[in-house]
């Protein structure tokens, strides 16, 4: 196979659905002679800005001289983005390479077929393991409890924060996905969060049964270039967290990597005229970051906003809280076959906003093109597809996906 050809392999898997539960994890990593068992982990998870969190922490130790991998999802543009050594992509080949090694263990016979993300994590443990790298900072995808990252005994485990989101896998209430997430504790280890309210008294409790250790950060300092409030807190709970690791890491090494970090596509500014932000909000807590990053930044411009938002996401409180912020929506389809109707996010951005230009469109191209003629600052936001789609469309990334169908493999 080359590259595209394992990239339409990988969908195939993706169309088994999304499993949660570790009996197949723990059988395919048992075939393996378990490649974790190699290496230690900062295992992250949170409703938002774990992904934040996990790019500092991995650039922090990589300024600190470790050989560190980096497991995230969904990537925007390039499936490689996922598994990274030292701020570098898995190059293409060796996607290839371990594809091929792996598809007789993934096609073989389990307590149920492997998934796309079990299927994925799998060929990250086997990369950092062939690779001889120090410590992984290991996203999870969904949750905590049940998800496929939940196979390890990590140096810390952190809990970035705990909102609505995935409420039909992981619980109507907070304190119902605040267990879920809590999950990821294990017994002894070092806990960090920023989690408060409900969310933070189930993590306590949990701490406590298990007997470790737990860092509240409530605060802090934004010392990176993330733009946003909101990384102030994200920038807190990654050094808590690296402190936590007992990893040794001086504090001229965490103030390097910090002023290092890069994560595109959250709160992403691309200059030019008209400004383009690229935001991945996909639920109504980002929402609530980007509008007041926006308001931070832009007040007083002719803002436009090109909006696509899942089906199964709250979209309708998404829609209230952003569709105030722009004169200008262009409401579209997001490339994905769980795209919401623009119609009906057109419908919802009218009740909250009922003095805006709001135009639908099927394309986020035409959405863009559209809003550009009618503000001054263009922000697309809604989902990371959307913003993945529009990186890779509108000529803001120099790696192209090498088919549709890698921008849709999440």
């Amino acid at each position: 196979m080359n590259y595209t050809e394992t990239i339409e392999y990988l969908f195939g898997v993706r169309l088994f659905g999304q499993k949660l539960g570790l009996e197949t994890m723990c059988e395919l990593l048992r075939r393996l002679d378990n490649p974790e068992r190699n290496l230690r982990f900062i295992h992250i998870a949170g409703t938002n800005g774990k992904g934040s969190v996990a790019a500092m922490c991995s650039a922090v130790l990589t300024a600190a001289g470790y050989r560190v991998g980096l497991y995230t999802s969904p990537h925007l543009v390039s499936f490689c983005e996922r598994i990274q050594i030292n701020g570098q992509p898995i190059a293409e080949g060796d996607v290839v390479r371990l594809v091929e090694k792996l598809r007789p263990l993934l096609e073989g016979q389990h307590p149920r077929p492997a998934t796309f993300f079990e299927a994925v994590t799998i060929l990250a443990l086997e990369y950092f393991r062939e690779q001889n790298v120090e410590v992984v900072v290991w996203e999870t995808g969904l949750g905590g409890r049940l998800d496929a990252t939940n196979v390890v005994t990590p140096l810390v485990s952190a809990i970035t924060n705990v909102a609505f989101d995935h409420m039909q896998y992981l619980g109507e209430t907070i304190e119902q996905i605040a267990g879920e997430k809590a999950g990821i504790i294990k017994p002894g280890i070092p806990v960090v969060t920023g989690a408060d309210g409900t969310a933070l008294n189930v993590i306590r409790r949990v701490c406590a049964e298990l007997n470790s250790p737990l860092t509240v950060v409530a605060d802090g300092e934004n010392r990176t270039p993330l733009l946003g409030r909101h990384q102030a807190r994200n920038c807190a709970i990654a050094e808590a967290a690296l402190l936590a690791s007992g990893l040794k890491i001086t504090g001229a090494q965490i103030q390097t990597g910090l002023a290092q970090t890069r994560w595109p596509g959250r709160f992403q500014i691309i200059p030019g005229t008209p400004v383009v932000v690229l935001d991945g909000a996909h639920n109504a807590a980002g929402a609530a970051s980007l509008a007041e990053a926006v308001s931070e930044h832009f007040t007083g411009k002719r803002l436009a906003l090109v909006l696509g938002v899942l089906r199964d996401k709250n979209y309708d409180e998404m829609c209230r809280i952003l569709a105030p912020l722009a004169g200008m929506i262009a409401c579209t389809r997001v490339n994905s076959e769980r795209t919401n109707d623009p119609n009906l996010l057109a419908g919802l951005c009218r009740q909250a906003n009922s003095n805006a230009t709001i135009e639908v469109f099927q394309d986020v191209v035409a959405a863009y093109q559209s809003a550009c003629k009618q503000a001054e600052v263009v922000v697309i936001t809604g989902s990371l597809f959307l913003v993945g789609e529009a990186v890779n469309r509108l000529g803001f990334s120099d790696r192209p996906a090498v088919s549709a169908t890698e921008l849709t493999l999440q």
